[in-house]
């Protein structure tokens, strides 16, 4: 009778198998025919709608774009009963709105996206409730301290001076094509370090040294977007196995702890100093007694990677596309050069090697063109939310306890009946008044620095240091696509160009 048992065991397992693997492979297969317009995923017997995920998964922002403008929005996915994927897809400003501000509480980070973004630990993007406040006032007090912004200023004055500057005429002097998107990563992992650590890796050299920490963010970005659309015990499975992506994020774990657990004992003297940012954050879980269980260096540990990673990647990605841009309209780029010479009285300093916060704040221009490129290539393409308590959005779906929600910033930016007609066309005009002044967008529709109470911090500090790079770079170098090089979106939770921006430089200003 055991053997009967087991026998139809096998004969089930192998039936459940065999079928859904044959209608998996027709759904993607009748997925794929040309003749197939909508981008509507077809909802099919058991597989329902993974095929889509399967059909996509390499260009997951554009397919997501393209059924956001189809469906007004918001859409409901379903996948698989037994791999818990069903989850709500929106771009909708309304439904930003109330969940990023009018029902903030009901939306924490949550235990779901905790797994996800283990790596992050007990930082600032997992954290909820008291040990998310305890970071948001910790870094606001730093943020607003006398001699921060003025620190902040000389850092990047000498970093352009004694790196970015060197590195490019190297480039420039030997003919060979530079990746922008690496040296800008180079430029504010150095810059981060500086800050958060007090220590400059230099790895924006002119031998451009290989640090495995440096790296480890590419991997890490790759590795979370996909723990967003993969079944949970897939992705576990492959942590296990060691494989795949999963792979490449425990050994950029590994490079982050390798990294910053040196750089994060303190000196003497540095125990009172409250402009240092490590120094704040660990006055606050002394006194607070709130972070990490783990102990205080667990805690320091997170919450410096966090700083970093927000530092290195969103600002590299910002300055990535903007350049692009840039270069992709020749116009935009006689215009912030016409702006620069009438704003900052450019030639009667020939000489000139940088430019500093106060200045950049006077290029309304260059802001519209970057305020522009945020909105086409949002550094944090998409956000994971969950409810705790039933709601309905202002969209009509009802959402039940822990649904998995996905919020596109990457559509919102993108979607006619956001932004009109010309809503892919790129005009820093559509962020400059009549008058000559600077139009504010509300974050539920520009979502590039998040939305809500959880808007990033460091908000107007990447303005700052964005511009400051830029003009610097647009005044120096005239900037060359290299032709034939492809220049599209990674398929990753930070927005990166998939194979960097190779660029030919010539000088334009001695």
């Amino acid at each position: 009778m055991a053997i009967f048992g087991y026998l139809e065991i096998f004969f089930f397992t192998f039936t459940f198998t065999f079928t859904f693997t044959f209608i998996l492979l027709c759904a993607v297969w009748r997925s794929n025919k040309s003749w197939r317009k909508s981008s509507v995923p077809t909802d099919w017997p058991l597989v329902r709608m993974l095929p889509w995920v399967l059909q996509f998964s390499r260009r997951i922002h554009s397919s997501v774009e393209q059924l956001m403008n189809e469906c007004g929005g918001t859409f409901e996915f379903k996948g698989p009963w037994f791999c818990n994927m069903d989850m709500l897809v929106t771009s909708d400003p309304a439904n930003i709105h109330h969940i990023f501000s009018k029902n903030f509480s009901n939306y924490p980070k949550g235990p779901e996206f905790r797994k996800i973004f283990e790596v992050f630990g007990d930082g600032i993007f997992n954290a909820d409730f008291e040990l998310w406040e305890l970071h948001r006032r910790t870094t606001l007090s730093v943020f607003s301290h006398a001699t921060f912004h003025t620190s902040l200023g000389r850092a990047v004055w000498g970093k352009v001076e004694t790196g970015l500057l060197p590195v490019l005429d190297s480039f420039l002097k030997q003919g060979v094509d530079v990746d922008l998107q690496d040296i800008f990563q180079r430029f504010n992992f150095d810059n981060i370090c500086k800050l958060v650590l007090d220590y400059d890796p230099q790895s924006l050299s002119i031998d451009l040294p290989y640090i495995p920490c440096e790296k480890a963010f590419n991997d890490v970005i790759e590795a979370l977007l996909y723990r967003h659309i993969l079944p949970e015990s897939v992705w576990k499975l492959q942590k296990w196995l060691g494989v795949g992506k999963e792979r490449k994020l425990t050994e950029a774990w590994k490079a982050f702890d390798e990294f910053i657990y040196p750089h994060i004992t303190f000196r003497d003297g540095e125990q009172n100093d409250d402009s240092k940012l490590l120094t704040s954050f660990r006055k606050a879980y002394q006194e607070k007694n709130k972070g990490s269980s783990r102990g205080l260096s667990v805690f320091l540990r997170d919450t410096a990677l966090n700083l970093m990673f927000a530092g290195r990647d969103t600002t590299s990605s910002g300055l990535t596309w903007l350049l692009w841009l840039i270069a992709m309209n020749p116009l935009t780029e006689t215009k912030i050069l016409e702006e620069m010479e009438s704003e900052l009285r450019l030639k009667e300093d020939k000489n000139r090697r940088f430019f500093s916060v106060e200045e950049s704040r006077k290029l309304h221009y260059l802001h519209g063109a970057l305020c522009e490129s945020l909105r086409l290539f949002p550094p944090v393409a998409m956000e994971h939310k969950a409810p705790v308590e039933p709601d309905t959005l202002p969209s009509g779906n009802y959402l039940k306890p822990n649904t998995k929600v996905i919020v596109s910033f990457y559509s919102t930016g993108r979607m006619e009946s956001v932004w009109g007609k010309d809503c892919l066309d790129f005009k820093p005009e559509r962020w400059i008044s009549p008058g000559g002044g600077l139009k504010h967008e509300p974050s539920y529709k520009f979502p590039a620095f998040n939305a809500g109470p959880r808007t990033c911090l460091g908000k107007e500090m990447a303005f700052a240091q964005i511009k400051m790079v830029a003009a610097s770079i647009i005044y120096h170098y005239n900037i060359q696509l290299v032709e034939g090089h492809p220049v599209t979106p990674s398929d990753s939770i930070i927005l990166q160009a998939k194979h960097g921006l190779k660029v030919k430089l010539s000088r334009r200003n001695v």
